[in-house]
């Protein structure tokens, strides 16, 4: 019976700090701002000006217009590289 408690105690104390990881990675994927990016340049043509800024937690999409035709620069937060480009054929 002894070992019987002892068990449930460790599995109890074992589940209590199972669920505390889980929610510090929560807390940790949701509120800390992404990506070390401070300052970042597009290399876009002259007459280029950005319409929109929108995108998901570890991307940055961005709405340009002028300079050629309306494009979609897609930024990973993560390294401040360019991940893709969606451009409208005129």
């Amino acid at each position: 019976m002894q070992g019987l408690k002892i068990a449930v105690i460790v599995m109890s104390v074992l589940i209590v700090a199972g669920v505390a990881v889980i929610g510090v990675t929560i807390a940790r994927r949701v509120y800390v701002a992404p990506g070390p990016l401070a300052e970042m340049l597009l290399d876009e043509p002259a007459g280029t000006h950005i319409v929109a800024v929108s995108g998901p937690p570890q991307q940055l999409l961005v709405q340009l217009q002028g300079g050629g035709p309306d494009r979609v620069v897609m930024v990973d937060m993560r390294d401040g590289k360019i991940a893709g480009r969606l451009s409208l054929k005129h």
